[in-house]
């Protein structure tokens, strides 16, 4: 059986990072131009030169999103930005516009190119088409079901490849390709400035009616008509990877590196689990558990087995569930004191209940019995976002591992 890819967002380089360190295969990230999560804080092209390094080193790959569809204003400023960063061994490029890629290919020829989910890639006739224009990866529109995956893949060629996506946030629109935000607010969405208005709350006003707002659903706090549950695959990989598909990507480059490194653990671990023996794979709920600690939205199974239905749509909120807040980071450790120097994320105080887990351990429960500042004063509270605090540990820890509390606790 083909290795599963595993491959992680990295909104910048701390998460690119992390990532890697808990079992991304590869991680896909923006430059400061030309990708579509403006949002996100992408990276500097130094910060790219360390980060693929970094991957590099420790046998991950790394992918370069390059996916808007251009103007042309940006034409001559892209040839420029890619002749900037044509030194760097970037893995491959995510692309969706013709003529991106032909100035891709033009400045970097051997660059290896991926379409992005943004060029809607439904068929194999257009898979076909692709792979004659030198594509190798097909990220796949999140409108396929199981059995049209199934039906592209023996119907291309070997040597390219199927990702798709297993979990995150829907749009509501034809896979990306929305023009509210633009409409609405003079945000481009085909240009990394997506407002996600789909999210809002709306009521109904009619023309003659200013001032007059109707709730478009049986209650009286609005409606959120366009707002999908999330995606979730991490019970059904078995069923991805008898489609043909051979990366599971997540999504998420604006997620913290606590999300990013509790999904992508539990993303790992099943698919470690499927790989090692797949006639005797059982799906471990522990999995989805821990994943149930990053924030999320409900979950929906998206297109894959069948068109999304009202079960699908959360009308009520667009609020993410979050559980448990990420309190600090490990930096370092010392074995003869049992004190970890740790970055803090959110407040902690001294008699907290705390979890810690990495990408080698399952995660421990323990009490912050010592907590000392950076200067080894004993303090009560730790209420200053990233300060540097000293923490006795019950177990021995790592650097990246990372600490969360349950809220209310």
């Amino acid at each position: 059986m083909n290795k599963i890819e595993l491959l992680a967002p990295a909104g910048d380089l701390e998460k690119l990072k992390i990532a890697v360190e808990y079992g991304a295969d590869a991680v896909y990230f923006g430059g400061e131009m030309f990708s579509l999560r403006a949002g996100a804080g992408n990276l500097t092209i130094p910060e790219i030169e360390e980060g693929v390094e970094y991957a590099h080193s420790k046998g991950a790959k790394c992918h370069m999103a390059m996916n808007i569809f251009a103007h042309n204003e940006d034409i001559e400023p892209l040839r420029r930005y890619l002749e900037s960063i044509r030194h760097i061994p970037i893995d491959a490029f995510i692309v969706s516009d013709p003529g991106v890629i032909t100035v891709l290919k033009d400045v970097i020829p051997d660059a290896e190119l991926h379409i992005s989910t943004q060029a809607n890639m439904t068929n194999y006739v257009t898979a076909n088409f692709w792979y004659n224009m030198g594509v190798k990866r097909l990220v796949l529109a999140r409108e396929l079901t199981l059995g049209e995956i199934r039906e592209i893949r023996q119907r291309i060629p070997e040597d390219m490849d199927l990702e798709s996506f297993v979990h995150g946030a829907m749009c509501i629109s034809y896979s990306g390709r929305c023009l509210l935000s633009n409409y609405m607010i003079d945000r481009d969405a085909n240009r990394g400035m997506c407002a996600h208005p789909c999210r809002w709350k709306y009521k109904l006003v009619e023309e003659k009616r200013p001032g007059e707002y109707y709730p478009v659903e049986e209650d009286n706090r609005g409606t959120y008509i366009m707002n999908s549950k999330d995606l979730c695959m991490l019970e059904h990989l078995p069923d991805l990877i008898d489609a043909g598909v051979s990366s599971f990507k997540i999504e998420g480059r604006m997620k913290s590196v606590f999300y990013v490194a509790t999904v992508v653990s539990a993303y790992r671990k099943a698919i470690d689990s499927y790989m090692a023996d797949p006639e005797n794979y059982s799906f471990d709920y522990s999995w989805y558990n821990e994943m149930l600690k990053a924030s999320h939205r409900e979950f929906t199974t998206g297109f894959y087995y069948d068109k999304p239905t009202n079960e699908d749509q959360n009308y009520q909120t667009s609020a993410y569930t979050r559980e448990y807040s990420f309190t600090g980071k490990v930096l370092s450790y010392d074995t003869d004191s049992s004190i970890a120097v740790v970055e803090q994320r959110n407040k902690m105080n001294l008699g907290d209940t705390i979890e810690v887990f990495g990408p080698d351990i399952d995660y421990f429960e323990q009490k912050l019995t010592v907590l000392l500042d950076e200067d080894d004063n004993p303090i009560e509270s730790a209420p200053h976002p990233q300060q540097i605090l000293h923490i006795k540990m019950n177990k021995p820890v790592k650097p990246n591992y990372i600490l969360r509390k349950k809220k209310g606790e």
